[in-house]
């Protein structure tokens, strides 16, 4: 539960920070977007180095499921646009798949 939670907490710090970057250049935001946006990327990396798993790299794969399902909940949340069937088969596609990733048995050594 404590590495879903630091997903989540890694996902909407991700989001938030590319979504700076997004106002700036295509909402005409003031530069001073990129500010707490270079922060809050720089707290996504950290979040996602305190994940439980043996590898980056496996860590880094089953940390995509919940990203997806994150940008899903700020589609609708934050850009007040409701996610239709599609975005919502895809979400728990990825989160199956992130699922297995991360949870799957895995031989000891």
């Amino acid at each position: 539960m404590a590495t879903l939670a630091i997903y989540v907490a890694a996902a909407l710090a991700e989001i938030a920070g590319c979504f700076s970057v997004w106002a700036w250049w295509r909402l005409d935001r003031p530069a001073l977007w990129l500010i707490p946006g270079l922060a809050s990327l720089a707290l996504f990396a950290w979040l996602l180095s305190l994940s439980g798993a043996d590898y980056a790299g496996r860590a880094y794969a089953a940390y995509g499921g919940v990203y997806i399902a994150t940008s899903v909940a700020w589609l609708w949340l934050v850009e007040q646009r409701l996610p239709d069937r599609w975005d919502l088969l895809g979400t728990g596609l990825c989160l199956l798949g992130a699922g297995i990733i991360l949870l799957g048995p895995r031989p000891a050594g």
